[in-house]
């Protein structure tokens, strides 16, 4: 077990050693693809950065109007009838949308509940196996320009019900 934890100490500077290594042994100059591939991506950065900061704005507006606590109340109720506590359908709304939002409420999900507790472990295991749909799906179809997403949001919307599933699944197996 020991030795894992030294293996990912190193990981890192692994990869990139070898990076360099590869394009050094390709003849490939490094320096100058590293800083055109960094000027590429600060310029997709000016490009997001309008979605980004309104994607941010309006999960501030739910959240300072007490909208995130009427869905709570309204679809709680359901949710609590299917096993997932209805304090948990916030954050899992707020997760599809902004990941830092979600963290201040899954910190706030401690505060009141304990990081042991049952809702708790639903929600850091919700954390980390729901992804940020809505943000995600902007900032990569707005850079790449695409229009026609198809499938996309529904297939997201159905890997966000398993992952909330396995992890309402997961913590009851923890008890």
């Amino acid at each position: 077990m020991q030795i894992l934890l030294y293996l990912t100490d190193f990981i890192v500077p692994l990869v990139i050693f070898g990076i360099v290594g590869y394009g050094l042994l390709m003849k490939v100059p490094v320096y100058d693809t590293f800083i055109k591939g960094a000027k590429k991506g600060f310029l997709t950065v000016i490009k997001i950065m309008p979605t980004l900061v309104g994607l941010m704005v309006a999960v501030g507006i739910l959240r300072a109007s007490g909208f995130l606590e009427l869905i709570a109340n309204g679809i709680g109720r359901f949710t609590d009838r299917i096993g997932f506590p209805g304090e948990l359908v916030p954050l899992t709304v707020v997760k599809m949308f902004s990941s830092s939002a979600a963290t201040g409420l899954l910190l706030d999900i401690f505060k009141e509940y304990g990081t042991d507790s049952y809702i708790g472990r639903i929600a850091s295991i919700s954390m980390s196996c729901t992804e940020t749909i809505f943000y995600t799906m902007s900032v990569y179809y707005m850079t790449a320009r695409v229009t026609k997403t198809r499938y996309t949001l529904t297939g997201a919307l159905l890997a966000t019900l398993a992952g909330v599933t396995a992890s309402v699944v997961l913590a009851g197996m923890m008890t």
